[in-house]
């Protein structure tokens, strides 16, 4: 049986350089926080192109969506985190999803850097004002053309889709501005007064604007989602809507089943405009998103909990019930609290969208594998799981910690370095006690003498109409990590506050790029009672080596124009474990059930090969182990 064994395990070997190996064509969605791809554990929203995969068959395409929170058209274009760095990747073939608008309409139709211009003229503060904006029928379709022509001269081929409409219902219908249309009401320069135009003019049409835009050129094809989730949204009614396709008190971004739902639409779509017909998989067959069971990577005895939306449209019966299933060391549930090996959902009108969740409890170094398999009896599905467990033992305890109680300096334990605190269209406005009414975690034993760093927006006045995060406004922290050592780092905690009013709000993530192109989101506050101390804690699974820096920013803004309001910080804290950088490779031990120590996991990981001695595979990257 060994033998057998063994003879499978160098088959397998020559099947190796497919494991990992990329789709042929890869579809790059830029645009807002409507597309982008968000934490389950952080957030209720999805981003419609973060449910887009499970629509494509992934052996062909590769959805590699770069959707990000608070872009415009301007600001994706012009920071360089973004638009350069997607359009690095575009290759021949590969096609780019183009939609922006919502963050456009800053300013109220105005270009924000026009606006700035003329308050300087005028000899105001130009604090707070918002350069992001567009005009629709000027600097706007000005980027629009940008992306497009630009696509092309790279061999790709540029979609342009329309905004998804917001929730703005008015009766049986939704509003102008819903669609994306300020005609009833933009700004005027110079004005505090509104102007309007008649239903007929497009002036400040942005939806309308993509859709000129791509009628100058004769092979850009458009995806009208702002037509289609008008109707759908119509369709179902307002309350409905409310309760099930957008996040709670939210009338921008979707949730789950609304994010579902526009993806679909927009690949039935594309596929209906002959757009990589042959690769969208819009009919009966279950589909998962994500499309992948990778859980990543994770320390010993932590739990690992992943979300799995599920859909299928079309089902033989019109009313049953799926069953969900995992192996053995996975558990799976249908609301994230009680976890069997077994789940079953109903459904009804034909149709499954729902998530559950799977989760793992790592115990020892290695890789698990296992499945999870849905089924109504007439249709199933079966995905594979897995996720790896790292080792920290032998290393050497790394900290740093801002007390910011009365500075900016660092305690820093190990072999580390801290950064220093930097504010981008932020300032430090003061060391001290958030305010008499401030609220801390009882088990802090913290009252409200006890001293914070309090830092208000550049000029003190928070604009209004702000609804997510502006790229150019952040504080930021970090660790760094000396030559020749490796650090993995387990922790990363802070406490936050807004002082004065309950309209604070902000997002926090960390990256290992200081252009956080891939940030990672560990924490969203939508709403923060005033003057209430909020903990954060996550454990990251991530490493930085030789000069390498881990970045933490957190990104505020206000739910109204306000003055004066300050967002509160104390105990910002980075915990890892440091190592030599220079040292062999670890190889782990996989669970002895699947294959001995050194041998191929039946994953594509690691294989113990005659000639070439111990290789490990990572997203199809080989590496010697030394």
């Amino acid at each position: 049986m060994k033998s057998i064994f063994k003879t499978l395990l160098l088959a397998l070997w020559t099947l190796c350089p497919i494991v990992g190996a990329e789709a042929k064509i890869k579809v790059h969605t830029i645009g807002d926080s409507t597309m982008a791809t968000y934490d389950e554990n952080s957030t209720d929203k999805r981003g419609w192109c973060q449910m887009l995969q499970q629509f494509f068959n992934a052996d062909e395409v590769t959805i590699n969506n770069r959707g990000k929170s608070g872009a415009s058209s301007k600001s994706f274009y012009r920071e360089s985190a973004y638009w350069k760095t997607v359009i690095a990747g575009v290759n021949e073939g590969d096609y780019v999803l183009i939609q922006f608008a919502h963050n456009d309409e800053k300013n109220g139709g105005l270009d924000g850097d026009s606006v700035i211009a003329y308050t300087k003229e005028q000899g105001s503060s130009t604090d707070g004002i918002d350069y992001r904006g567009t005009t629709a029928n000027g600097t706007f379709k000005k980027y629009i053309r940008a992306y497009i022509d630009e696509t092309k001269a790279k061999g790709g081929k540029p979609v342009i889709v329309t905004p998804i409409c917001r929730k703005y219902f008015s009766g049986n219908t939704i509003r102008r501005n819903g669609m994306h249309d300020l005609g009833d009401s933009f700004s005027i320069m110079g004005s505090t007064s509104k102007g309007s135009v008649p239903e007929s003019d497009n002036t400040y049409d942005y939806a309308q604007a993509l859709r000129d835009v791509a009628a100058e050129y004769e092979d850009v094809p458009v995806i009208d989602l702002t037509l289609m989730t008008r109707n759908l949204y119509l369709s179902y009614g307002e309350s409905y809507c409310t309760q099930n396709l957008f996040c709670d008190g939210d009338n921008t971004h979707p949730a789950k089943m609304g994010a579902t739902l526009i993806a679909r639409l927009a690949a039935q779509e594309m596929k209906a405009q002959g757009i990589l017909a042959e690769q969208i998989i819009v009919g009966t067959d279950i589909t998962f998103s994500p499309t992948t069971g990778d859980f990543g990577k994770a320390y010993a005895g932590q739990t690992l909990t992943k979300e799995f939306n599920v859909s299928a449209f079309g089902l033989a019966n019109q009313t049953g019930t799926f069953t969900f299933t995992v192996s053995e060391g996975f558990e799976v549930s249908s609301d994230k609290t009680n976890f069997d090996r077994e789940v079953k959902v109903s459904y009804t009108g034909g149709n499954l969208i729902t998530t559950v969740y799977v989760r793992t409890t790592l115990s020892s170094a290695g890789i698990a594998i296992g499945k999870l398999t849905a089924t109504d009896g007439t249709v199933n599905r079966e995905l594979d799981l897995t996720a790896e467990c790292v080792d920290l033992s032998g290393g050497e305890e790394v900290t740093v910690l801002y007390p910011l109680t009365s500075d900016a300096n660092a305690i820093v334990t190990g072999p580390c370095m801290a950064l220093d605190e930097t504010w981008s269209g932020m300032e430090l406005q003061k060391y001290s006690a958030i305010n008499s009414k401030a609220v801390w975690p009882e088990w802090t034993g913290r009252d409200a003498s006890y001293k914070t760093q309090r830092n208000v927006i550049e000029g003190s006045n928070w604009p209004a109409g702000e609804i997510d995060e502006v790229s150019t406004r952040y504080i930021q922290f970090g660790m760094k990590a000396p030559d020749k050592t490796r650090i993995d780092i387990d922790k990363i905690s802070l406490f936050v506050a807004g002082a004065g009013g309950s309209g604070m709000r902000c997002k926090i993530y960390y990256a290992t790029d200081n252009a956080f192109q891939d940030a990672t989101l560990i924490q969203e506050f939508t709403s923060m009672a005033g003057n209430t101390v909020y903990a954060v804690e996550n454990t990251p699974v991530v490493s930085i080596s030789d000069g390498e820096s881990l970045y933490l920013r957190i990104y505020p803004w206000y739910s109204s124009a306000a003055s004066g309001k300050t967002i509160c910080f104390s105990d910002v804290y980075i915990h890892g474990v440091a190592s030599d950088a220079t040292s062999s490779i670890k190889v782990t031990t996989f669970p002895p059930v699947l294959a001995e120590e050194g041998m191929y996991d039946l994953m594509g990981r690691f294989v113990k090969h005659p000639t070439k001695g111990n290789i490990y595979l990572q997203k199809g990257k080989k590496v010697i182990v030394k």
